[in-house]
């Protein structure tokens, strides 16, 4: 049976990720058992709740456009280097 060729997913990243997580629900779940009171309480859950967000966003929404934008820099800069290249050599 022939093995199917795909993406290859880091899978500590995601056990890294999912503890981050865990701990962070965690916390909030801590919030509501310490009886937290008023703004406090509100800002903690706000905080948490952003932290949580902001991590699933980076790792998962943010690095492959980022990876991208490196790979096209890096396409750009060869591209400079062998139009300069030819025009050295071949006197263009």
């Amino acid at each position: 049976m022939a093995h199917a060729q795909g993406q290859q997913h880091p899978l500590s990243l995601y056990l890294k990720i999912w503890g981050l997580l865990f701990v962070l629900s965690t916390l909030s779940y801590l919030v509501d058992y310490f009886h937290f009171q008023g703004y406090f309480r509100w800002s903690l859950i706000l905080v948490l709740m952003l932290l949580k967000a902001g991590l699933i966003v980076s790792i998962f929404i943010l690095v492959p456009p980022l990876c991208l934008l490196v790979l096209v820099g890096l396409m750009a800069a060869e591209a400079d280097y062998v139009f300069s290249t030819r025009g050295i050599f071949l006197g263009q």
